[in-house]
């Protein structure tokens, strides 16, 4: 029989400092009122747009525009967007351009954030400063176009690549989490042997996998999402990107290339299309964002406030 007998601790839910009073019934109320508007104000338009995206040219002409209440259910815009036309072209672009220049900025911004956070390494601080400059002195617009225009970018996919291709704030955030990486453990990687290509490959992103993943979803977000670059150095409407396809359906009334007789005489409506095409250019982001959620608060919080 055991001589002392020790007291369960309180559950972990009460477990508040001293500071902090327990939550009343009516902030508890008051909090689920809040995020209950707020989750409806952001669904509630994407409901809209979905099903308005998925209605017959009847029901949205019944509605008299979007649709609320979905009744006869159709997939005519989407099969009809995606059957090698414009649209289709367009989403190949785009996925191309975000896949490539995902991989090339997370790369660049790695490996510059890397040599930065070695406090020994070649112009270590001449660089940084060089960088921290320019997060707020830009050159401007017109010597940007004349540079890119020089360097024979214009109407390549290059184009939309090169001249966003990496983020500062990116890169200072991946050299604050380095700069976190215990230095012990590399220290005996160097006393094994290692060289700064193993240490980086096998040390150093092994223990950074968050950081650098919500690193690739700004990247890739903001590939996918672009589309000034395209509507300035792409001259050829068939390179254009998805987003500047959307811009001209939207904005501009115009149906797709292709589509332009099958909406005046046939079963599909502009709404139609144009919702079909502002749901195909959120698709995604909006797939890919749960699966890289899990890694914002360690990623970011430890990139941002440490180092």
């Amino acid at each position: 029989m055991p001589t002392s007998m020790q007291r369960p601790g309180p559950p972990a839910a009460h477990n508040r400092p001293a500071w902090e009073e327990p939550p009343t019934k009516v902030g508890l109320a008051s909090k689920g009122v809040v995020l209950g508007f707020a989750m409806l104000a952001i669904l509630f338009p994407l409901w809209i747009v979905i099903v308005t995206s998925l209605s017959s040219k009847e029901t949205i002409t019944k509605a008299g525009g979007l649709v609320l209440i979905p009744r006869e259910i159709t997939f005519v815009a989407y099969r009809e967007l995606l059957s090698g036309g414009q649209v289709s072209r367009a989403t190949l672009v785009s996925l191309g351009v975000t896949l490539v220049g995902t991989l090339f900025s997370v790369t660049v911004s790695v490996l510059c954030a890397y040599g930065l956070s070695r406090s020994g390494s070649l112009w270590h601080r001449g660089i940084l400063m060089t960088l921290l400059t320019t997060m707020f002195f830009t050159a401007g617009l017109i010597p940007t176009y004349l540079l890119v225009q020089s360097l024979g970018l214009t109407d390549t996919y290059l184009a939309l690549i090169l001249p966003s291709a990496v983020s500062v704030f990116n890169i200072l955030v991946l050299r604050a989490f380095f700069m976190n990486v215990s230095q012990e453990i590399v220290d005996s990687a160097r006393i094994d042997g290692a060289g700064d290509w193993r240490i980086l490959w096998q040390i150093v992103l092994p223990l950074s996998r968050a950081v650098v993943a919500v690193i690739a979803l700004f990247y890739a977000v903001g590939y996918w999402s672009a589309w000034f670059n395209a509507s300035l150095y792409l001259n050829d409407h068939d390179m254009l990107p998805l987003q500047n396809v959307m811009i001209q359906v939207v904005q501009r009334q115009e149906p797709p290339t292709g589509l332009g007789q099958a909406v005046k005489a046939g079963p599909l409506s502009p709404l139609a299309v144009q919702m079909a095409v502002m749901v195909l250019a959120m698709l995604p982001v909006t797939v890919l964002s749960p699966f890289v959620q899990k890694h914002f608060k360690k990623g970011m919080l430890t990139g941002a406030v440490k180092g």
